[in-house]
């Protein structure tokens, strides 16, 4: 596809009828609230939009295309695609984004899961069109000159030097690459043998065969429907037909240990859990809320965790513990995670998992249940205060069922999870085939057959 110049053009046809609504608008002394709008277009193309009337503008273009999508021969190709946004497109050179962005006082970021990639832009109202031309080549026409693409192996060194340091990233990738049989074991960072060896034409392919108008959203954040259906119509019908789907995920259980001298042993313990938007999905995050998704007060000592609770009385020695739970479009991991001294790991990790068996067995009651659905209510409603996490969660959910589920109806799911729902789902983790990840001086972590 050629890439997009002088898209200016456009906002002189699109913004003329939308500048006669203004002038109506302006008669009323306050404006109409709007919900989301939802459209998919005959391509798969799926647009959604919230006209917020916000003096700013936020729109991504999220794309199923994560690293699940990558094949043993372009393994890592998602990492470069992430540092690439900025590179040289067929309608404007690097030097020309950088500027043009900076110039209306917009920010372009791209970020990816092993799901999807998404691109989005921030930008006053009155720049949209301008943000919007850098956005579509970017999405729609890269070049990925070779020259450029070698420029990126420093940039990809320091990001891994960087997920190094830290042994959450290690024990979560380990995690999924134990779990899994290729598609979610695919790591979110370039492996250390294709370093380098990344070059423009996997680039070009992997965007050739994933960047399809049926695996995309078009979705914005204070900005007409109307405007952005016609730009999504005209600019973003590239390629038609699903592309290469990725292989199914295959749960298979395993074990990674990352051995080191570091003084805090990180492990977490999962089974197969649901695939999200499911109802059992659903079930698994009460649960997790219930055992103990992490802090609600700074610096607070979580009197409410079970996990906690239940860790407390088998070591007194300092430790920190949550529940994890990770949902994909056809699978997903629930488990503990726990980070203790070097010879509490045992005790920690073991009494962790014995505080789910006691909910599989029939140990917790309705008052429980009360305040893990408050809690998972209050953390989703709040994650849609910020235009990041509102975005997010109208980009993830269009592009995953080409509808968006409002907070309401959300919202009246979680209240109708019920304590049969959560020990089912204990149940599950119970019994399924576990997979565990640890990090640090591991002489006194058990082996997952050992648990």
């Amino acid at each position: 596809m050629k890439g997009i110049r002088g898209i200016g053009q456009l906002s002189t046809r699109l913004y003329a009828a939308q500048a006669a609504r203004k002038v109506e608008a302006a008669e009323h002394t306050r404006f109409q609230p709007q919900d989301v709008q939802v459209t998919k277009l005959p391509s798969g193309l799926v647009i959604a939009s919230l006209e917020n009337y916000s003096p700013a503008s936020k729109i991504g273009v999220y794309i199923n295309a994560g690293c699940r999508n990558e094949t043993p021969d372009n393994q890592g190709v998602s990492h470069l695609l992430r540092l690439a946004s900025s590179l040289t497109t067929k309608g404007a050179s690097a030097f020309k984004i950088c500027r043009g962005v900076e110039a209306v006082g917009g920010s372009m970021s791209v970020t990816s899961s092993r799901e999807n990639m998404s691109y989005t832009v921030d930008c006053l109202r009155d720049d949209f069109d301008t943000v919007m031309e850098y956005l579509i080549n970017v999405t729609t026409a890269p070049e990925f000159r070779a020259w450029e693409v070698s420029d990126l192996t420093p940039r990809v060194l320091r990001d891994k030097a960087q997920a190094a340091q830290s042994p959450q990233i290690g024990v979560i990738e380990g995690l999924h690459a134990a779990a899994y049989k290729h598609a979610l074991s695919n790591s979110l960072y370039c492996p250390d043998h294709m370093v380098g060896n990344i070059k423009s034409e996997h680039l070009h392919q992997f965007v050739q065969n994933n960047f399809t108008s049926s695996r995309m959203a078009l979705v914005g954040i204070g900005v007409d429907h109307t405007v952005l259906t016609q730009v999504g119509e005209q600019f973003l019908n590239i390629r038609s037909g699903a592309g290469t789907m990725g292989a199914k995920a295959q749960y298979r259980g395993g074990e990674v240990r990352l051995a080191s001298t570091a003084s805090m042993v990180h492990s977490a313990v999962v089974s197969e859990s649901a695939a999200a938007g499911s109802g059992e999905a659903l079930a698994f995050s009460v649960l997790q809320h219930l055992l103990g998704a992490g802090p609600h007060i700074k610096r607070g000592s979580n009197a409410s965790n079970k996990l906690v609770q239940g860790v407390a009385k088998a070591t007194a020695d300092p430790f920190d513990v949550s529940a994890f739970n990770a949902s994909y479009s056809d699978s997903g991991l629930f488990g503990v995670y726990t980070i203790s001294q070097v010879a509490a790991a045992g005790d920690v990790i073991k009494a962790a998992v014995a505080q789910v068996k006691a909910v599989a067995d029939g140990g917790v009651t309705a008052a429980d249940l009360t305040r893990a659905k408050a809690q998972l209510k209050g953390q989703y409603l709040m994650s849609l205060e910020t235009s990041e996490g509102l975005l997010e969660d109208m980009g993830t959910r269009s592009l995953a069922g080409g509808s968006y589920c409002s907070a309401e109806e959300v919202s009246k799911n979680i209240d109708n999870v019920s304590l049969t729902d959560v020990a089912n789902a204990a149940k599950k983790f119970v019994s399924g085939k576990k997979t565990m990840a640890s990090s640090g001086n591991l002489v006194k972590t058990p082996f997952v057959d050992e648990i």
